[in-house]
């Protein structure tokens, strides 16, 4: 490691001139043959990885001392693409159709860049590619007499996949496959490959989900050798944990999750005391079964995250621990990892503490009883839940004041309507609707993200190895670009693009709320930011305006959370790491920061085509059928609009034939050539289902009584 920082530093100096393998160990010192050999290993690493380039001529710089970018290639389903790079200081490179040199999406690429486009993008060519992503390929098998095409589930493939009839395995028409890529694709050339898997005729039921649980690679049962590890723990708490855990079996514990969960991993109680309140955060302690480096652990790393589908969970850990051993069941001794935080009236934080402790959780609470005890009143649930309704007060009203204090420091409060998709038992969607939230999500919500801020801060200050859940700042030129969008609805944001403070944006945000343009405004913010995402390096969260912040109540579905419980467990244990734990850690943390926050993109991207694909099948059935819409973003050859129930389609110009509708650039709207009528984002329209095509994921609407 400290060999490649030295040759990293090296070689992105201003005076560093491209040099051979051989002047570069005389200029680095290096001697001794051992060490000239692992040099070498470490070069081609490195190459691999696209850290470093080497040329025709085998000199080795770095890439963007080279005018080149390493990044992913996202494609499009027109055939052209962006490199994605891997540095946040870099923005994204324009790949046209004749310069992907048979990249295909999500392969990862070096770049060179050689102009911008249209004066506003850079533009490039790919032209090495060094790892491919897409090995297997699902989609829909398409045969003709001598050979087949298999057609991409995932679009931003654009090229079909050539199949010789020797090794379609009999796949017949409509049927949805796994291809294995056996040529790569060219210029002019498809990709060609073999079938090696049949999943079932694409109209079957279950085959949809199957196919995106095959698409993104999802795994779809435990080893024999993870469910032998968890076979063999005891149902019951060895009697030496009571003597070395904190014991809070005595308070007054609950839970409040969603009516449908079963893998309840964080509690919470809640004391008034002389200053103001005294919060306790119970986590279930899930590394005390997982062990680290065993099967299981393995297995839990591999899938980084549980991935929660419209008809089901893949979850992280088997059910046994995932639904029953760590699950925080009610009147049920559990094992967890507790944080107690002190606070006052206001909602300042005056003191915390962590321990290893026991508890047994009085009632679980659903967010929907709390909702209708707190929000509506409901006498019924009152009464049966007399005990613990002054608590839930009180735990509104904390949970309310941190809000206001998030708030006020910056805080984004994005808000997007969630959904809710009710499936028969052929998994076909007979309700979708839009999922409310209210106080009891709020109240989870805001004492999740206090505990997880307290326990980054603590143990950034403690000096240990650890994880970190950050969010970096937004590109100075998506910002101005927003900034320039919101001029068109005469919002003016304040400050310096490039040194941004969230307040900025939220003030912003609470200026739109309740206006027409609300949702757009939050989208295209939304879409300004960078990701969030895992790393061994503190860095400031910027949505939520908070300097400290890790990922620390969710160990049953998020490898970070069991991997931060670990080096907690062995703070509280032996008071500080060992010399030989902090090295161990300090070499793993990249990589778990890595892959937890790449295989959470792929558990994200999965849940969303799920829910996407249902919406879909849900409207075939509305085809001919009117509803209200909101228009949600407007463009060149349409315009975008929701529904009440959460889900979009499209108004293509060329079905507005009242008019010829020219897109105004500055005004993001569409305006009539001959009548002036002028639509904008916010507007409400009256739509008619026109069409529905579920392969690709399309509604098309039409104006049913088009506004004045």
């Amino acid at each position: 490691m400290i060999l490649k920082e030295k040759l990293l530093a090296f070689i992105r100096e201003e005076s560093y001139k491209p040099l051979t393998f051989e002047e570069l160990i005389s200029a680095l010192n290096i001697t001794d043959k051992k060490e000239i050999k692992k040099f070498n290993k470490l070069l081609e690493e490195m190459e691999a990885e696209g850290e470093i380039i080497r040329t025709r001529y085998n000199r080795y710089g770095a890439p963007e001392r080279m005018n080149l970018m390493v990044g992913r290639f996202q494609g499009h389903p027109q055939g052209y693409g962006f490199v994605i790079s891997e540095r946040e200081d870099m923005g994204d490179v324009f790949i046209s159709a004749n310069n992907l040199n048979g990249a295909m999406h999500q392969d990862k690429v070096v770049a060179r860049i050689f102009q911008k486009a249209n004066g506003k993008r850079y533009e490039g060519e790919i032209i090495r590619i060094l790892k491919r992503r897409n090995n297997r390929v699902v989609g829909t098998y398409e045969a003709s007499r001598n050979f087949g095409f298999v057609v991409p589930d995932e679009h931003r493939i654009y090229q079909d996949v050539f199949v010789p009839r020797a090794v379609s395995q009999g796949a017949k028409n409509g049927d949805k496959v796994v291809v294995e890529i056996t040529r790569w694709p060219e210029k002019r050339r498809n990709p060609e490959g073999k079938v090696v898997e049949i999943l079932g005729h694409k109209n079957i039921p279950g085959i949809d989900i199957l196919s995106i649980i095959k698409k993104y690679e999802l795994p779809e049962g435990f080893p024999p050798e993870v469910i032998s590890e968890v076979e063999q723990f005891s149902d019951e708490i060895v009697p030496e944990e009571f003597e070395i855990r904190k014991d809070f079996r005595d308070k007054t514990i609950i839970t409040i999750d969603d009516a449908q969960a079963k893998d309840l991993d964080d509690a919470v109680s809640l004391e008034e005391t002389e200053n103001g309140f005294r919060l306790g955060v119970y986590i279930a302690d899930v590394g005390y079964y997982v062990k680290e480096g065993s099967f299981l652990d393995r297995e839990a790393y591999k899938r980084g995250t549980s991935t929660y589908l419209v008809d089901r969970v893949i979850p992280m850990l088997p059910p046994r621990l995932s639904n029953q051993l760590c699950s925080l069941n009610p009147q049920i001794d559990r094992l967890v990892l507790c944080a107690l935080i002190e606070l006052d009236q206001k909602g300042k934080i005056i003191d915390h503490e962590f321990h290893l402790g026991i508890i047994n959780i009085k009632e679980r609470m659903t967010y929907q009883n709390v909702n209708e005890i707190l929000e509506n009143n409901d006498g019924e649930l009152r009464d049966r839940y007399k005990e613990i309704v002054p608590m839930l007060e009180n735990m509104e009203s904390l949970a309310n004041t941190l809000k206001e204090n998030r708030k006020k420091r910056g805080s984004l409060g994005f808000q997007f309507p969630e959904t809710h998709i009710e499936l028969d038992d052929q998994g076909r969607p007979v309700k979708v609707e839009e999922k409310k939230r209210g106080i009891g999500e709020n109240i989870i919500e805001e004492f999740m993200i206090t505990c997880n801020e307290v326990v980054a801060e603590h143990f950034y200050w403690k000096n240990v190895p650890f994880l970190y859940r950050i969010h970096p700042d937004p590109d100075e030129e998506r910002i101005m670009a927003f900034r320039d969008y919101i001029a068109n609805f005469g919002y003016t944001l304040k400050g310096s693009p490039s040194k941004l403070h969230p307040s900025a944006l939220q003030k912003i945000l609470e200026e739109v709320e309740g206006k027409k343009e609300e949702r757009v405004v939050h989208t295209i913010l939304l879409r300004s930011m960078k990701l969030a995402r895992y790393s061994e390096v503190k860095e400031r969260h910027f949505g939520l305006a908070s300097e400290y912040y890790t990922h620390f109540t969710s160990p049953i579905r998020r490898y970070p959370d069991l991997t931060i419980h670990r080096i907690i467990r062995d703070v509280l244990l032996n008071e500080r790491l060992s010399k030989k734990r902090i090295k161990k850690m300090k070499k793993s943390l990249p990589d778990v920061a890595d892959h937890s926050s790449e295989r959470e993109r792929v558990a994200m991207e999965a849940e969303r085509e799920s829910q996407d694909l249902k919406k879909v099948e849900y409207m075939e059935e509305m085809v001919g059928q009117e509803f209200p819409a909101v228009i949600s973003s407007i463009t060149p050859f349409g315009m975008f609009v929701i529904l009440e129930n959460t889900i979009e389609g499209l108004v293509h110009v060329s079905s507005m034939t009242d008019d010829y509708y020219h897109y105004i650039d500055k005004q993001y709207s569409l305006a009539g050539e001959r009548t002036g009528k002028v639509y904008r984002i916010g507007d409400e329209v009256r739509i008619m289902v026109d069409k529905v095509n579920k392969e690709e994921r399309n509604i098309d609407f039409s104006l049913v009584d088009p506004q004045d």
